[in-house]
């Protein structure tokens, strides 16, 4: 049986019109492979050496094996066309296979200063807090997702990533000590977790930060901070951990304005059930969002051309010291 690729079906313009090209760029190059002919005529033709004979120049000129001395050169440009093809990486969409996917990117913004040591969540604010981020990277499955952690500073931990392993390792490993400055930089965890979001791609991105304090540190205020993440498109999902943490507190309140200007919602955790329904409902609001993306599985077809090009060259080499390569020049 003749193999797939040996067909001339290849290379028909309604074939190659109904390709994507993952590299089209590849493309453009083989305009300039006439180029590399004139540019080789225009330096190197006069520099071989050529031996001088005694003949009728009507019984060269007029002799069809004078034209035997493109074949080669038209072998080798033909050659490098169909590698540059298989380069462009030619694909089909198929549509049969097409299936909805969701994805986010996620920064995950979590609390370290010492007041999460309470242990009115058991055990603790932050033991609870991590439990319960770690059973929301367990429901994802095509998002990114990267954390930042805060106390009197702000520190990423882990850039944005669909390796949730790693992620899961680098959330257990969070503790008190990995900041020494004290306070609540709420503002500066906001501007941390943007510069991991704002050149990220996608359109849905979106900031989960959990707190129990008052804005008390940092050079940035929380609104100036939101008003940032606003701009990016960023939504910043607050989460107020703690039952004694009313939603008249001071720092309920900023939490809540800082949900609020990013189209986002606030919600106040007392117990480590109430946090996993936080997690759910943020994680059924972004999916809303993002139920429309589309991913298409495709079908590469660079093996063809390749195929082709491997046969053009082994053809060149075979020809090129034989007398088609050395026929009469004027």
């Amino acid at each position: 049986m003749m193999a797939e690729w040996f067909s001339f079906y290849w290379f028909s313009p309604a074939t190659l019109r109904g390709f994507i090209w993952a590299n089209p760029m590849y493309l453009y190059l083989i305009l300039g492979i006439p180029l590399l002919f004139i540019l080789r005529w225009f330096f190197g033709g006069n520099t071989g050496q050529k031996l001088n004979l005694t003949v009728k120049k009507e019984s060269i000129s007029n002799s069809w094996l004078k034209n035997l001395r493109f074949v080669v050169p038209a072998i080798f440009g033909l050659a490098t066309a169909l590698l540059l093809l298989a380069l462009a990486r030619p694909q089909r969409s198929l549509d049969s296979d097409e299936t909805l996917a969701e994805g986010i990117n996620i920064i995950i913004a979590l609390d370290v200063s010492e007041s999460m040591r309470t242990a009115d969540l058991v055990p603790n604010r932050l033991s609870a807090a991590k439990l319960v981020a770690l059973q929301f990277l367990d429901k994802r499955a095509n998002d990114k997702i990267g954390l930042v952690v805060f106390a009197g500073e702000s520190l990423s931990i882990c850039p944005l990533t669909s390796d949730y392993d790693v992620l899961a390792d680098y959330l257990d490993k969070v503790s008190w000590d990995m900041i020494n400055a004290s306070g609540t930089a709420i503002g500066n965890a906001i501007a941390t977790s943007i510069n991991r979001l704002r050149d990220a791609s996608g359109e849905s991105k979106a900031i989960i930060l959990l707190s129990d304090g008052d804005n008390t540190a940092g050079n940035l205020s929380p609104e100036s901070a939101s008003d940032l993440a606003k701009s990016f498109g960023i939504r910043i999902y607050t989460i107020a951990v703690g039952t004694n943490i009313g939603v008249e507190a001071t720092n309920a309140q900023i939490l809540n304005k800082i949900a609020t200007n990013t189209d986002a919602m606030f919600y106040s955790a007392v117990s480590r059930e109430s946090l996993l329904g936080v997690f759910e409902n943020i994680d059924g609001l972004e999916k809303t969002r993002f139920a429309e993306t589309l991913v298409k599985d495709v079908r590469d077809y660079y093996y063809i051309y390749l195929n082709w090009s491997l046969l053009a060259f082994i053809l060149f080499f075979l020809l090129r010291n034989t007398f088609l390569n050395n026929a009469l020049e004027d």
